[in-house]
């Protein structure tokens, strides 16, 4: 029997096609790996934004993990968007039942309007027991910030950061930041440097400190693509990176570093097949058959 590597995705269903459990689906599936699915929550929403989010009662949400874990057996998971502190609970819970190899929770916490999308009962289950579990977490500036308690200084006036021969004091707090939490939780962190101004766009790796590699921080560059069609992109990232990782665990241990590095190059090209895609009339998702 062929080994498959297979990645359960826990999060809410978006019916416009671009984030959430759709975008998870198809990322995990232009990747070679088998998505299997735990829905969340059922949102109503398209290109133009979010409309109203009905949770999934947690219950359901233990039974639906439940039943992957026990019969698939994914070797990873992705998590998304949990803003309910019951479902966090009952997430906690799974994953400390059937500890899959690799977590990669993409913490979504602020909308693109800067609303909290987490109330203070769920963040504090996040923090002090989700994130614990995680093997990492990919959030922007603004969930760093909120991770943090703090600013990270000058993020949105980054143009030119990446000179020849140094970065500027917006990535450097960021190294700061993914630091912080790195130690704080004992897991790796991806700080996602998109909302930096300028031609460049830097994403910040920490990785844990027990897994004694030569070097704890690595950045990742790219050119920005100039759309708006960057629907779901955190959703894409996150799910790539745990694919690209449950991959590494059937070939016999994956490297997380290569990993996101394969991952960032995959939304990189999603993101320019889609740039030009006519899929409605606000901010359109990336293309994710690639």
């Amino acid at each position: 029997m062929e080994n498959v590597y297979k990645v359960l995705s826990i999060a809410g269903s978006d019916p416009s096609g671009g984030a959430g459990i759709q975008a998870d689906i198809k990322s995990i599936t232009s990747l070679g790996g088998y998505a299997a699915t735990a829905i969340t929550a059922i949102t109503v929403q398209n290109t133009f934004g979010v409309r109203s989010v009905f949770a999934v009662p947690p219950q359901v949400v233990a039974e639906q993990i439940g039943a992957v874990m026990e019969d698939i057996r994914p070797q990873a998971v992705k998590i998304g968007m949990v803003k309910d502190s019951e479902i966090v609970g009952v997430i906690v819970d799974a994953i400390r039942k059937y500890s899959p190899q690799v977590v990669v929770y993409d913490p979504v916490m602020v909308a693109t309007s800067g609303d909290r999308l987490v109330d203070d009962e769920a963040l504090q289950i996040i923090e002090n027991e989700l994130i614990p579990l995680s093997t990492l977490i990919t959030p922007n500036l603004r969930e760093a910030e909120v991770l943090l308690g703090r600013r990270i200084a000058d993020w949105n006036r980054g143009k030119d950061f990446c000179a020849a021969a140094s970065i500027n004091e917006s990535v450097a707090q960021m190294e700061s930041g993914a630091i912080e939490l790195s130690d704080k939780y004992g897991i790796g962190v991806l700080i996602k440097g998109g909302h930096l101004e300028g031609e460049l766009m830097c994403d910040v790796l920490c990785v844990a400190s027990h897994l004694n590699l030569s070097h704890r921080l690595f950045h990742f560059v790219d050119k920005r693509i100039v759309t708006s069609n960057l629907h779901g992109t955190g959703c894409t990232l996150s799910s790539a990176i745990a694919t690209l990782c449950a991959k590494g665990v059937v070939e016999g241990g994956y490297d997380l570093v290569k990993a996101i590095g394969l991952a960032k190059q995959y939304v990189t090209r999603a993101i320019d097949a889609g740039r030009n895609k006519d899929i409605g009339q606000g901010n359109g998702p990336l293309w994710h058959l690639v």
